[in-house]
Formats: structure tokens, sequence, C-alpha cells
């Protein structure tokens, strides 16, 4: 009885979670008729990119050229790069960079300490107003930063988070698949949080936040931890998380766009999707005591995915000793190339080289059951881990 009632609680809560992520937003923009991407322009407030680095190698020289060819103002742009005691030669070659460019500092840390405590310490360094956030594997597009910082139309606004794209988008079926997750993950599941300026989760990949509000929220980011276990993964969504409890707003743009590498290899692909794991576990707990303040449908957005995430385990091994494991694939393969006809309807318009085919997302069908349903189980008992995972 208990199976079934478990089994029928999954289901319905995942109905919900599907109609208002995927039909939320559009709803939400129709009734209001305005625009989630307000701007404010002809204001350009001092900007400090911080790059926190670990065995990136040689790829730390691109992602540093690509913001030192951004068209902000280079008068009211520094950069901050900082080397997490890597074991390769990235500062070395974050250095080489650096000469000649005085707005670029590099430091290294004397132990690893984790990417938010090198954060923080780059804020603390820092002195301009906003707080550009960039992860040291990818690339920002010319415009990027100028779009972020045109966001901050409010003092509420304290992080304005960007869109994070695919570098590798054809290297195989599974990096085509990851371009459509990226792709749903920010033009359909934020889409409620963008409406009522709570976005719930922020990628460190592209973001920008007001240094005050960083400098306000600093004691809390740097001592954290489960059970007296320092926490080093999971930062962007704690970072977040606090900003919002804090009373702030967040919001996002299309327009600030970074690309990124995605795993190309399965062992690499597990490995980020078990960090992560780890990373929606503690996330959803901590979101407990103070989610259910926002917006109804926001609070709905986040806690109907949070038991969604805790009970396909049960409802995974539930299908796989009833038989109904086939048919569980089947239905995830359905909807799967319905949102792969969507994604595709939505792309059309894009260069070949930015698109994927609509089966690209049909393999995750296959992917999901280890992703959500193994990998949840393991993060269970690894939240003490500490390791980057897909990082040496």
């Amino acid at each position: 009885m208990l199976i079934v009632v478990l089994r029928l609680l999954l289901h319905a809560l995942a109905t919900v979670m599907f109609v208002n992520r995927v039909f939320g937003g559009f709803a939400l923009r129709a009734l209001r008729r305005t625009s989630w991407d307000t701007t404010i322009d002809g204001v350009e407030p001092t900007v400090t990119v911080v790059i926190p680095m670990f065995n990136e190698g040689s790829a730390i020289v691109e992602t540093l050229r690509s913001v030192l060819a951004s068209d902000y103002p280079r008068d009211k742009l520094d950069v901050i790069c900082i080397d997490d005691h890597s074991s390769d030669d990235t500062f070395e070659q974050a250095s080489t960079i650096a000469v000649g460019e005085p707005c670029v500092v590099v430091l290294r840390n004397d132990t690893n300490v984790g990417k938010r405590t090198s954060i923080n310490l780059a804020v603390l360094r820092s002195q301009s107003e906003l707080i550009v956030s960039v992860d040291s594997d990818v690339v920002v597009d010319r415009g990027a930063i100028r779009a972020l910082v045109r966001r901050f139309t409010s003092p509420r606004i304290a992080a304005v988070g960007g869109w994070v794209d695919v570098r590798n988008k054809h290297d195989n079926w599974l990096t085509r698949m990851q371009v459509l997750k990226y792709w749903y993950a920010y033009y359909v599941v934020k889409n409620v949080e963008r409406a009522f300026k709570s976005v719930l989760a922020i990628s460190g990949c592209l973001a920008a936040y007001r240094r005050s509000v960083l400098l306000e929220l600093q004691p809390m980011l740097a001592d954290r931890a489960i059970l007296g276990v320092p926490i080093k993964y999971g930062e962007d969504r704690f970072l977040t998380r606090q900003i919002v409890k804090a009373g702030y707003q967040t919001t996002m743009t299309h327009d600030a766009r970074c690309r990124t590498f995605v795993p190309a290899t399965l062992g690499a692909y597990f490995s980020q999707q078990l960090r992560w794991r780890r990373s929606n576990i503690v996330d959803f707990t901590g979101g407990v005591s103070h989610v259910w303040r926002l917006h109804p449908l926001v609070a709905l957005n986040f806690f109907s995915a949070a038991i969604v995430l805790f009970l396909y385990p049960i409802g995974l091994a539930r299908a796989a000793t009833s038989g109904l494991l086939l048919h569980a694939v089947l239905a995830h393969v359905a909807a799967l190339f319905a949102y792969g006809l969507y994604y595709r309807w939505r792309t059309r318009s894009w260069d070949r080289e930015d698109r994927v085919h609509a089966m690209s997302y049909v393999p995750h069908a296959l992917a999901m059951p280890i992703t959500s349903g193994l990998l949840m189980i393991v993060a269970l008992f690894t939240l003490d881990s500490s390791r980057w995972e897909t990082r040496g």
C-alpha cells in the first residue's frame, strides 16, 4: 500500500512540476504582457571579473582572452584570477596572459580551499561595485558583461545570471544530448523564477553580483559545512539562495552568453552528475527553511522538484521489481522526443552549428535512471566528499 501511495505521489508531483515549469512561465508572460528583461542604459559601474581556477592548464588562456576582449570600458574593468593551488601549470598560464595587462591580477592560494573561498578572497581585494564571476573553462561573448550590468535596474536586484551554452555541441551523441539539457535549463525551467525575480540557482559560469551584498553575506559564505564537515560543492546554488533569503532579487538574461565544454565521455558525465546530485541534495534540504516564504508558484517549483528528486530512486526501484522498467523508459523516450521537437521549433532560425537534432534528447531516457537513480543514492552517502570530480 505504501509503495502504491508513493508511486501516485511521485506521478502527481512530477505532473505538477512539469506543468508549472513548462507552462507556468508561458502563462505568466502572456498574462503580464511585460518583458522580464528590463534594462537600464547609460550606467557603467566599475566591474571586477573574478575567475577561480583549478587544474585548467592552457584552457585558462582562452577564458582570459575572451574576458579581455569584452566591449566594456577597460578603465572600469578589472580581472582577478585566483588559482586554488592547482597541481598543473594553470597559475603560470594565467600569469603569462597578465603580462602587459595592468587590469589583470593573478593570485594563488597556499592550499586548496574551494571555489567559494577563492571568490571571497577576490571580492575582499576588489573595490568595484559589481563582481562578475566567470568559470575558468568558459569563453564569454564580447557583449556579455555589458548585458549583465544592464539588468541591475533596481537596488533590490543583487544578482544577474547569464546563459550557459555548450561549446562542443557536435562532438558526439552525449554532448548533443547535453545541449538540450542546457537549453531547457535556461529557456524553460527558470521562467517562473524569472517572472518573480527569484531565480534560485544562478550558475557561477557567468554571473554578476553587487559587491556590497557579497560582503554582507560573506560570514555565512565562508563557513559552510554539513555536520561540521566543510562543503566545497554547490557554491553557486547556495550563494543564490542566501541572496534571495536576505530579501534581494535575482534574475537572468539570455543576452549574456558564455560557452562551456560539457563532458564527452560517460565517465566524465557521470562524475559531473554525481557532484551535481550532491549539490541538489544539500540545496533542496537547505531551502526548506525559507523558500516557502517566496511566491507560491516559485515555492511550488522548488518543492515539487525536490520531492521528485528524492522519490525518483524509489519509483525506479518499484518499476524494476514490478516489470515496468521498460514501460517507464518508453514513457521517458516519448516525453523527451516531444521536448526535442519543441526545442527544434524554437531554434529553427539558428545557424546549423548552434543547434542539434530534435532526437538528440532521447538518449537521456537511458541516462536518467543512472544519474537520478543510482547516482542519487551514491550522492546521499558521499555528501562529505570534497573532490572536484571533473578536475584532475
